[in-house]
């Protein structure tokens, strides 16, 4: 097992590899493998922490960064690291690739100078991590009431003597959003799926 920068040639398998991970999960179909497509080719992306984990020659899993926005006190915009999405083939899923994949870049973002990570997500699973509600930090989600813990909205101060946020307003880069008919274009470049309504899913 070795975990490496992703290669321009891997775009394609992993991509893939996000959909399987994230196929009808939070909603019928997926749309986390277009979210990784349009990343790359956005000004967002952060091309030193996009890591794979490759065994036996297979990419089972994937991790990718971007930079998102944060509205100053001031009105000022500081760009603030984020991670997503975390991608595990299924049949690889609950074996500590994904925490292996997180762990290992958070630690390679602070070398490389980062200060702090936002992330929305489970608390449960990423408190384990270190992350905590960014809310804390007088830092919110933009939409959600002030005075309301977003509890999904979660951040890691990856360096102390660094942070210097004081109030932030965060959004997220626009490759996040997705146009459904643009979705089902890209799509058809994919081994056809079954899209399936399940209970528990967010959509």
């Amino acid at each position: 097992m070795k975990i490496r920068l992703e290669e321009n040639k891997d775009y394609f398998e992993v991509e893939n590899l996000t959909r399987e991970a994230f196929w009808n999960l939070y909603r019928p179909g997926c749309f986390e493998h277009f979210v990784l497509h349009k990343m790359r080719e956005d000004k967002c992306f952060v091309k030193e922490l996009d890591y794979v984990i490759e065994l036996d020659g297979k990419i089972i899993a994937n991790i990718v960064y971007a930079k998102g926005k944060i509205k100053l006190k001031d009105d000022s915009i500081k760009d603030i690291l984020i991670f997503g999405p975390v991608s595990v083939l299924p049949e690889y899923q609950k074996k500590g690739y994904g925490k292996m994949l997180i762990e290992y870049t958070m630690n390679l973002a602070k070398e490389l100078g980062y200060s702090e990570i936002v992330i929305t997500g489970n608390p449960e699973y990423y408190k384990r991590f270190g992350f905590e509600s960014a809310s804390k930090y007088n830092i919110h989600y933009d939409g959600m009431d002030l005075n309301e813990e977003a509890s999904f909205f979660m951040i890691k101060i990856l360096n102390k003597d660094k942070f210097n946020i004081k109030f932030g307003i965060y959004n997220d880069p626009d490759c996040y959003d997705v146009d459904d008919e643009k979705l089902d274009e890209f799509d058809k470049k994919f081994p056809l799926k079954v899209k399936e309504k399940r209970e528990g899913q967010l959509a």
